[in-house]
C-alpha cells in the first residue's frame, strides 16, 4: 500500500514537471507562429498522440488527414477525437485545439488533465503574442508618422525671406503627428512675393496627403505667373477633378501677392476665414469671394487690391487660432484682431509670439485640439 502511494505521488510529480516544462516552452517565445507550433508539438509528442491542429489557425502537427483541416470533426471519444477550447481573458473563444489519439484510443485522466492545462496556458500565450504583434504594428505606424511629420515640416518654409521695408513671419503647429494646415511664400519674377495659408478639411494623415497635393499644384501655378483669381479657379478645378474623396477634403485658402516696390497687396480668399489688414485702429476684414478649393466645380474668384501704408499689419491664419474654447466661451476672431491692433512692435515674429501666448493663456490647454497656423506681414518702412 505504501509502495502504491509512493508510485502515485511520483506519477503526479512527473505530470506536474511535464506540464511545467510545457508551460515554460510555450511562454519562452512571443512570436504567434512559434507559440502555435510549440503547443501542437507538445500535445502530440508528450502524449504520443496521432496528431493535433487548431480550428482557427493554419497549423497542424502529426498525422492529420487534409479532410480534417477543411472540415474539423466534432468531439467523439469513440473515434479518438477530442476538442479543447482556448478562451481569452474575457471568456471568448480564441480557437479550438483538436487532438486525435492513436487507434482511436480514449484519453486517460492524466492526458485529459494535461491537455486541458495546456490549452489554458496556450490561450494566455496566444493573447500575449497577439498583443506583442499589435505593439510592433503600432510602433511601425508611429515610426511612419514620425517620418511623415518630419517630411511635412521640411515642406514648410525653413526661413523667412528678407523683403526690404517689410517684416514677415510664419508659424504652424499640428495637433496630431501630421496635419492639414499649409502655408507657403514664394518669390515671383519682378520682385513680387506670393503667399498662401490654407486649411484642408479634417485632420491627420488624409488631410496631410491632400495638403501635399495642393502644395504641388499651387507651386506649379504660382511659378507660371497666372493672375491670382485665375490661379484660384484653376486650383479649384484640379482639386475637383481629383475625385470624390479629394472633394470631401476641400481646401479653404487665402492667397496674397505682395509688390514691395509699390507697397500693394492683392488678395483672394477661397472660402477661408477672413484675413485682417490693420492700420492704427482701422481694420479691414478680407472675406471670402468664393467657395473652398475643390468644393464646387466651375467656381470663379475675385481678387481685392490694397495699399499698405507704413506700420500696416496683415495677418492670415487658420481657424485653429480662433476656435479655441474656455468652457463655452470662444477665443474668436475679435480677440485675435485686438491682439494685432494693440501690438506696437516692428517684428512679425514677435507679433506671432504675442498671438500664440494670448491663445494659450486663454484656453490653458497643453495639447492642441486643432492645427494652428498663421502668417504675419508688417510694413515697417
Amino acid at each position: 500500500m505504501e509502495l502504491e502511494s509512493t508510485l502515485h505521488l511520483q506519477q503526479q510529480i512527473a505530470r506536474l514537471q511535464a506540464l511545467l516544462e510545457a508551460s515554460h516552452k510555450i511562454h519562452s517565445t512571443i512570436e504567434l507562429d512559434s507559440v502555435l507550433r510549440a503547443v501542437l508539438e507538445l500535445s502530440v509528442r508528450e502524449l504520443e498522440m496521432a496528431g493535433a491542429f487548431f480550428t482557427a489557425f493554419p497549423f497542424s502537427y502529426g498525422e492529420i488527414q487534409p479532410r480534417f483541416l477543411l472540415h474539423p470533426p466534432t468531439s467523439d471519444p469513440k473515434r479518438g477525437c477530442f476538442r479543447f477550447p482556448l478562451l481569452d481573458r474575457s471568456g471568448a473563444l480564441l480557437t479550438e485545439m483538436i487532438v486525435l489519439t492513436r487507434d482511436c484510443a480514449p484519453l486517460s485522466l492524466y492526458e485529459q488533465d494535461f491537455l486541458e492545462n495546456l490549452a489554458t496556458q496556450a490561450a494566455v500565450a496566444i493573447e500575449n503574442a497577439r498583443y506583442h504583434e499589435r505593439t510592433l504594428d503600432l510602433e511601425r505606424v508611429q515610426q511612419d508618422l514620425a517620418s511623415a511629420r518630419e517630411i511635412q515640416r521640411s515642406l514648410l518654409p525653413q526661413s523667412m525671406p528678407a523683403i526690404p521695408g517689410y517684416s514677415i513671419a510664419a508659424r504652424s503647429q499640428t495637433c496630431y503627428e501630421v496635419g492639414g494646415d499649409y502655408l507657403d511664400i514664394l518669390p515671383l519674377p519682378g520682385g513680387s512675393w506670393m503667399m498662401v495659408v490654407a486649411d484642408v478639411a479634417g485632420k491627420g494623415l488624409a488631410s496631410a496627403l491632400v495638403g501635399t497635393s495642393f502644395r504641388s499644384a499651387f507651386r506649379a501655378m504660382a511659378a507660371s505667373g497666372l493672375p491670382l483669381d485665375e490661379m484660384a479657379a484653376r486650383l479649384n478645378h484640379v482639386q475637383d477633378a481629383d475625385g470624390v474623396e479629394t472633394r470631401r477634403r476641400y481646401v479653404t485658402a487665402i492667397f496674397a501677392q505682395l509688390n514691395p516696390a509699390e507697397h500693394t497687396l492683392e488678395v483672394v480668399n477661397a472660402g477661408h476665414n477672413p484675413g485682417f489688414l490693420v492700420h492704427g485702429k482701422a481694420v479691414q476684414e478680407i472675406g471670402a469671394s468664393g467657395t473652398p478649393v475643390g468644393m464646387l466645380a466651375g467656381m470663379t474668384y475675385t481678387s481685392v487690391r490694397y495699399h499698405l501704408e507704413q506700420n500696416s499689419r496683415f495677418l492670415l491664419y487658420t481657424d485653429g487660432l480662433t476656435e479655441v474654447f474656455r468652457g463655452e466661451e470662444e477665443f474668436g476672431p475679435e480677440r485675435l484682431v485686438e491682439e494685432v491692433r494693440s501690438w506696437r512692435g516692428t517684428q512679425a515674429e514677435q507679433l506671432l509670439n504675442n498671438v500664440w501666448s494670448a491663445v494659450e493663456s486663454f484656453d490653458g490647454e497643453v495639447e492642441l485640439t486643432d492645427d494652428r497656423t498663421a502668417l504675419a506681414l508688417l510694413r515697417v518702412q
